[in-house]
């Protein structure tokens, strides 16, 4: 059993590092999927997804009770 535990934590941690290495590769050359052309920018250029965070960070700011 403890063997299994181990495996488990193990994967769990790799998924996760591999998940935040591709969130900093994303951020480092503007990529988002596997390569510039995924389907996941959903069609839109980098001008609407820029106002995209902006709006999303002022909804974030003005939900913030600190802010």
């Amino acid at each position: 059993m403890k063997l299994f535990n181990i495996m488990v934590h193990v994967l769990s941690d790799t998924t996760r590092h591999a998940g935040h290495a591709d969130i900093l590769r994303e951020h480092l050359d503007g990529a988002v999927g596997v390569n510039a052309e995924s389907a996941a920018l959903d069609g839109h250029g980098s001008a609407f997804w820029e106002a995209r965070c902006a709006q999303i960070e002022q909804a974030a700011r003005a939900a913030d009770p600190a802010g």
